[in-house]
């Protein structure tokens, strides 16, 4: 579930303060002085830092707040766009530390000091399970692999192609037409072969598709690690300790596999009674078994009951105790920060009454914001259906971008929709009309198909 509008903008400027993270008051640093506040620099990426669902995420994020917790410190963020203008920062001091993987290279020795937990991915070729999978480089002779042109990707396909003496048919794409993330989506659905991603990147995906080998890695290893100012030993030297401790590196393993281990595909498979394989079943004429609840709390929003069964069902497929990989809880998916946004006692989330009271207060503050945006009512609860599923912050950046580009910015389907997708690609979160960076997009603009056929089934 979502955090309220309200919030989002609280944290529009890309200077941002982690709240949470530490108490700006309180500063218990060690001997090596840190400052009450530390000034962090990061990137938007897929791994490191993104917005999900209304709150702040990534393996990166969590380890600086982590390192913040420790030190009784508050945080400070920056948004770079770019490694460059990333590493340009800490050279500058405008930032104390970037917590992002920087790698350790001889080039970028000269321009940073390395600190903290060492991290080594590889270029691995993405490819669909099977009995012919590719187990060696050598068999990709004959084979089409495709790359995002000019890419990193597409250097490394042609150094590997002459090393085995040539024969891969390397097919490079648009990247502004198309990203990592969808040639591993076309992996997934047989619509292409090949490709190769970072290691990292390879292993979030396979939480998400589930038929997808990664294991034949295709490039040397790349290691890289956090960075602080090459004056600054003395940070450099508190990170170290702290990321060399046993609580450190336990809490390091659970948070790696909670990003890169923990399965995203379940829910996204109808198997159950209540709908199972496409079907709409009824059981004894009802719906759900929360059918009394969502007929009494939809008077709060001007969307028929059927709207909270649908969305329930596609959420959590109407089971109350289930917990998302982000956190989300109960029948209605509801993230803990939103439930305490609106009053709710966090404990009491897998409590279906509770989760609907929340889902509902959640949907009318949409309906509220969209209402003299989106004119139209099917429209409105298209769009109140993405923001629910994805943060309204991505959605008001995708309608930026719909504008920009000249798209409708009232309609969803092939308009504020296709500017959805376009927010994997660096092109588009980099943009200045888009303030919230990097969204995987796919989750969402699926959830509201899913969401109104099965709304659309559940009133016949």
């Amino acid at each position: 579930m979502r955090q309220l509008f309200s919030t989002y903008m609280a944290i529009c400027a890309l200077a941002m303060i982690c709240q949470g993270c530490a108490s700006s008051t309180a500063n218990e640093s060690d001997s090596y002085k840190l400052p009450d506040t530390l000034r962090v620099g990061t990137l938007y990426s897929p791994t490191s830092f993104f917005i999900y669902r209304g709150d702040t995420l990534g393996y990166d994020y969590d380890r600086i707040c982590d390192f913040a917790r420790d030190k009784k410190i508050a945080l400070k963020f920056t948004l770079a766009h770019s490694m460059q203008s990333l590493l340009q920062l800490v050279k500058d001091d405008k930032v104390d530390v970037l917590a992002y993987e920087i790698p350790i290279t001889a080039e970028f020795n000269e321009e940073v000091l390395h600190c903290g937990e060492t991290n080594t991915t590889y270029q691995v070729l993405v490819q669909r399970k099977g009995r012919h999978r590719i187990t060696n480089v050598t068999q990709l002779k004959g084979k089409d692999l495709y790359v995002e042109k000019g890419s990193k990707y597409e250097s490394r396909l042609e150094n590997l192609n002459s090393e085995i003496g040539g024969g891969i048919n390397i097919k490079s794409v648009d990247k502004d037409t198309v990203d990592v993330q969808d040639l591993v989506n076309q992996v997934s659905t047989g619509k292409i072969p090949y490709t190769i991603v970072d290691s990292d990147i390879a292993k979030i995906n396979k939480t998400y598709y589930s038929n997808i080998d990664i294991g034949l890695e295709v490039s040397f290893p790349q290691r890289s690690s956090w960075a602080v100012n090459l004056n600054n030993n003395a940070l450099s030297d508190s990170i170290d300790a702290w990321s060399t401790s046993e609580r450190t590196i336990l809490y390091s393993e659970d948070i790696s596999k909670h990003y890169f281990e923990q399965s995203r595909y379940s829910l996204t498979q109808d198997n159950d009674t209540y709908g199972g394989s496409g079907k709409y079943v009824r059981k004894n004429g009802d719906i759900s078994p929360y059918d009394d609840l969502f007929k009494a709390y939809s008077g709060h929003i001007s969307y028929p009951w059927q709207l909270l069964a649908a969305i329930a069902y596609v959420e959590s497929k109407f089971d109350p105790r289930v917990v998302s990989w982000a956190g989300a809880r109960g029948l209605m998916q509801i993230m803990p920060s939103t439930a305490r946004g609106y009053g709710f006692d966090t404990s009491k989330l897998h409590d279906p009454e509770v989760s609907v009271k929340a889902a509902v207060r959640e949907l009318s503050s949409l309906e509220k914001y969209f209402s003299s945006r989106v004119p139209d009512p099917k429209e409105r609860m298209r769009f109140m259906l993405a923001a629910y599923n994805g943060g309204i912050a991505h959605i008001v950046d995708a309608i930026n971008l719909a504008q920009k580009y000249g798209k409708n910015p009232h309609v969803w389907y092939g308009n504020v929709e296709e500017a959805l997708k376009w927010k994997t690609n660096e092109r588009y979160y980099n943009d200045p009309v888009c303030k919230y960076g990097y969204f995987r997009s796919n989750e969402t603009v699926n959830y509201v198909q899913k969401v109104e056929s099965r709304f659309e089934a559940y009133r016949k």
